[in-house]
Formats: C-alpha cells, structure tokens, sequence
C-alpha cells in the first residue's frame, strides 16, 4: 500500500479544519484510509543520515510535523495531498464532486503532437494535456513533482509502462514530434545539467547516478531510443529517462505541458487524467484542462485528455444484499456522492432499483459493481453495518464434487499434485503440438517473467513437468490434478471463464493406457453415469479423435450426454522429448463441471456430505 507524506498544517488548512491525532485518525478510518505514522521533516532527515536524536546537527526545532497516510494501491487520485484533501471533503460533504472539463477551442487551434511510425517498436503510444494559467507556490510545486515520482513507482512501474514528462510550454513552440532515433543522432542538455550530452553518451553518465541508473535498462539496449521535440527541433524529453533542461518547469511557469509516453495506453490515460484532474485546482479556470491532438502516421488522431464520465447501472438490491443493510434508494446515492460518484436512482418496469452512477476520470478503481458497493459500504461505515449471525453453511456442489473424485483417484492409488495457474505461452501451445490459434488463452500483460505469460487452457504441461522433474523417481508415477483453467469468452463482463477440470496422467516402463482408460470408467462409474453406444445421449461414451498431443491411433475423446468433456490417450513422444521425458506416458484430462448439469446429481450429492 503506498504512503503518502503531507504536511499537517497544510493538509488541515486545505481541509478548512483541525483535528487532535485522534479525530484525524477516525476520520481516515471512516474514508477507508490510514494514518500510518506522524513525524517531523527534521526527524525524517536524521533517520536518512542514520542519526540519532542527541547527534544532533538538526536543531531542537523538529519543524513542521508530517503525517504518513497509508491509501489504496488503485486510488491514484489518493497519491498527493491536493487529492486526499479534496476526497475528505467531498467526504464530510463540505464540497460538491468537481466537474472536470475541456478547454472549448477549435480543432484546428489544438496544439498536435505527431507520432512517427518508428516509435512503435520501443514505445508506441504518447497522450499529452496542457495546464493553462496554473499558479505554483513552494508547496503546491513540490507537491506536483511528488506526485509524478509516486506514479512512476505505482501504476508507471517504475517507468516501464508510463513515463510522464512535464515541460514549460511558454518555452516551446509547437509541433511537437514524438518520433525513435538512433541515440548517437539525439542531443541536448538534460535537466540540471549544463552541458550537452549525445543520448549515448547520457547512458554512460547516468550509470553512476543513484536515482535514474535504475531506469536505463528498459531503453539502453534498443537500436533506437525515443524522444520529443518542438518544432524547432529543440528536445523535450528522452522518456523514460530524463527531460530536457530548457523546458523544465519552475515557481514561475503559467503554462504545462504534460506528455505521457507509454506501452500500454490505459494506464498512460490513467495517469494523464491523474496529474491534470488534480492539480487543475491551480488554474485560473479551475478544473479545466486544453486538450493536445495526437496524430499517427497512418492517419489516426486522438483528442487528449479523454474526461468523459463512465456510466454504470448497478442494481440496489446487489448493493444491500451484499453489503447485508438494508437501505433506502436515496440513502445509497447520498453515499455513493460522498465517495466523489455522482449517483441517482432509477425504478425499472418490474419495480426493481437500480442505482445509476456517473465515475468521474478521478476514479480509475471503478470497474465493476462491487467496486460501486465497497465505496457505499465504505460511505455508511464498516462498524455500523449490524452483526449478524452467518446462515449455515455448505460446500458448492462443484466443490463437492470435486471432494468426492479426488477421493476415489487417490483410492486408486493415484498421488495428487498442484501446479501453477500460470504457464509460459509455449508451454500452453507449442510444446504441446498445439496451433495458438490467439482467441482461446487468456494472455497476462507485461509478465515479469516468461514463465508466467499466460493461464493454463489445460493441466497438461503442469503434469508434464512434474513427470520432467522427476525422472529419476521409480517408476510407475501416477499423479492426478483437480484445478481450473481459464478461456476467453466474450459473453463474462471479465472476458473470460474459468473452468474446474481433472487430469491424471501415467508414467512407466509402458504407457499404461489400459489404466487411465480403467481409471475413466471407475470415475464414470462412481458419478453413476453409464457407458452407453457411440450417438446415445443418456451415458458416455468415446470415439476416435486426432488430438496433436496424443499418439495417432492410441487416444479418443469422451462424449457426455452429447457434448465432447475430455480426452485420453498416449502422449505423443514429440510432446515427451519437449518436456525431456524418457519413458512412455498416458494422459486424461475432464471438464468436470458438465457433470452438474444433471439434477440428480446435485442432489445426490447433497445427500452424500449432509
């Protein structure tokens, strides 16, 4: 959970109140944030010196005394104190929601930032504002500085995805371009220094500086490096590295021009309405912001900042029936106003409520209905919701299930094993034998490691790897996996589904076929399933298939009821050497929730674990 440093008086004095330690503490509580600690500027500065109190060398005036806020990882608005002040009063309902909108100027008055095609190998998207007439004092200009350096640790990740410049526009002209170059054809003088410096030659001097030698590696290796310029060719920044000096912002700059370059866009937008939502409060038409046309190569463009408010119908009865109050239309609207979402309530057909809730850009975190939920929750107070005694309890038939067949396969003699959910992309398709036919498997975006680029659509290559690891063991190895795995669907609001499926898998001196195929039917034959002939609908049955994974001619595929849950079969010995197996394997593998859609079934289960 990030920490934000503010000073008290200055927050107090934004707030229009003050409060003992303990009001304030309450009052965080009540909004969902926590005062972590409260210090002083001196004794920060004798904690990094590794000083102690009587070493003196800071005097006995500790100073201004700061507060140490713990907020949520997703609440980006949270991450400044200009952003936590205004939350509080929204809160305390001391303020209304601002309404956050664009400078109306011609398109044709816009200032453009034209992105070239080279770009797209090493940093393809850039987003860009401009804060007309800001007024910066000591504090609110540090305060806009911090809050840059909080999000490149936060959502930026430390630069990778989302490097934020900041420039003096009154020092520019526009144009701007933002294009790659080779580093050895980029000059300039960069921030707070003095001399100018190739972009090759910036890399090497930079090794040695605590603070940004951290950075140079997402670019020091790529043929060509980014950057922007003016129209007359002068260097705005070297993202993600450093600005350029002769646009750097001061007390005195009237005029900011913000660019976001980034690889992945969402987040770029999410930044860019961070830092001009909030400090948009300085300007003299206040939370007004102009907006920068992007131009692509291909002919694109995009006006930028996107302020647009995000509707989202959430019914009232999820609301308290989650939540466990029940509560009035009008009480969760007055709550959801209090979180800084504007909401009304609406009465459908049918006389159900829904509650309709307008997300200003402030609140990226908003992405479903139970976010909508926890704000009210949050809103009407965790200690005031009534305690209750929980309703008795039971397994979910899937899991129940789920219990009844790992039992049965380890009676079987079979030892059971829990493999990553995360696999590498190879291992999901091209190890396997497998097309990656790109519209199945669900694709984890910037994965720290190759290792874990995307979920599983099969427990194969976990069981797979098992068997690799352990070749030495004595032989047979038999293992089974009861897990998920996970697929697009565009019909879920999340894009995808998961899927509870069983694999075991058979490991010896020969393939071991006739038992995975014993072990089939003792399964089918526990859930009281019959085997029935090839186009009969009331049992299952298997038939031939030409799974690339398998032997040809040594697998087939069960047929449920109609519908196709699995196969078996010999490991293909291709799939074998790619997971550097040296003895023959035999492979099952179930979608076990087609099994639920029997209704006795259902309740023969309950009847088993009443």
């Amino acid at each position: 959970m990030p920490t934000v440093s503010v000073g008290r008086d200055r927050l107090f004095s934004a707030l229009g109140k003050s409060y003992s330690r303990e009001e304030f503490e309450d009052l965080c509580f009540k909004f969902g944030i926590e005062l972590d600690d409260v210090t002083t500027e001196k004794a920060i500065i004798r904690k990094e010196r590794h000083l102690n109190e009587e070493d003196g060398g800071v005097g006995d005036d500790d100073g201004e005394i700061i507060y140490k806020i713990e907020v949520p990882a997703n609440r980006y608005d949270l991450l400044c104190l200009e952003g936590i002040a205004q939350a509080l009063r929204v809160f305390n309902e001391e303020q209304q929601t601002p309404t956050y909108t664009l400078a109306s100027i011609p398109k044709d008055s816009m200032l453009k930032m034209h992105v070239k095609p080279q770009t797209s190998s090493i940093r393809p998207f850039v987003v860009c504002a401009v804060l007309r007439d800001i007024t910066f004092d000591e504090a609110s200009y540090n305060s806009f500085i911090d809050l840059q350096d909080k999000l490149h640790q936060n959502i930026c990740r430390r630069r990778t995805l989302v490097a934020i410049g900041t420039h003096d526009l009154d020092t520019l002209q526009g144009p701007f371009t933002y294009e790659a170059l080779h580093p050895k054809s980029i000059n300039f003088v960069p921030l707070k220094q003095e001399k100018s410096f190739r972009a090759d030659e910036l890399m090497e001097f930079y090794k040695s500086d605590m603070k940004l030698k951290k950075f140079l590696q997402i670019i020091e290796n790529s043929p060509v490096f980014p950057v922007i310029h003016d129209s007359k060719r002068t260097v705005l920044s070297l993202p993600p590295i450093i600005n350029g000096a002769h646009s750097a912002i001061t007390l005195k700059t009237k005029n900011v021009f913000i660019e976001c370059t980034a690889t992945d866009l969402t987040k770029a937008n999410i930044v860019l309405n961070t830092m001009v939502t909030i400090f948009s409060a300085y300007c003299q038409r206040k939370f007004e912001v102009e907006p920068v046309e992007v131009i692509y190569s291909d002919g694109r463009s995009f006006i930028y900042p996107d302020l647009s408010v995000y509707n989202m119908e959430v019914p009232l009865s999820y609301i308290t029936g989650s939540i466990g109050v029940s509560l009035e239309a009008e009480k969760v609207t007055s709550l959801l106003n209090r979180m800084q979402l504007r909401a009304e309530h609406s009465v459908l057909d049918d006389n159900k409520c829904n509650i309709n809730v307008s997300v200003p850009p402030t609140r990226s975190d908003i992405l479903h209905p139970c976010d909508v939920m926890e704000d009210v929750a949050i809103a009407y107070g965790y200690n005031d919701i009534p305690k209750r005694r929980l309703p008795s309890m039971k397994p979910l038939p899937l899991n129940q299930l789920e219990d009844l067949i790992r039992a049965e396969i380890a009676m079987n003699g079979f030892t059971e094993v829990l493999t990553w959910i995360l696999c590498s992309n190879r291992e999901n398709f091209a190890l396997l034998n497998r097309e990656d036919d790109r519209s199945s498997a669900v694709i984890i975006g910037n994965p720290r490691s190759s290792d874990f680029e995307a979920v599983r659509t099969s427990l194969m290559p976990g069981a797979l790897k098992i068997i690799g690891h352990n070749k030495d063991h004595p032989k047979p190895i038999k293992i089974f996996e009861v897990g998920d795995v996970a697929f697009l669907d565009d019909s879920k609001d999340v894009g995808a589904t998961n899927r509870r499926h069983l694999a075991a898998l058979y490991c010896g001196t020969n393939s071991g076929f006739e038992l995975i195929h014993s072990l089939l039917d003792r399964i089918m034959e526990v859930l009281g399933t019959p085997f029935v002939p090839i186009g009969d609908n009331t049992g299952y049955y298997i038939q031939r298939s030409d799974a690339p994974e398998f032997l040809p001619g040594r697998q087939a595929s069960i047929i449920y009821k109609g519908k196709h849950i699995g196969d078996f079969g010999i490991v293909h010995p291709q799939v074998l050497n790619n997971f550097v197996i040296t003895d023959p394997c035999s492979f099952l593998e179930i979608d076990i929730e087609h099994f639920l859609s029997a209704v006795d079934l259902v309740q023969w289960l309950e009847s088993c674990f009443a």
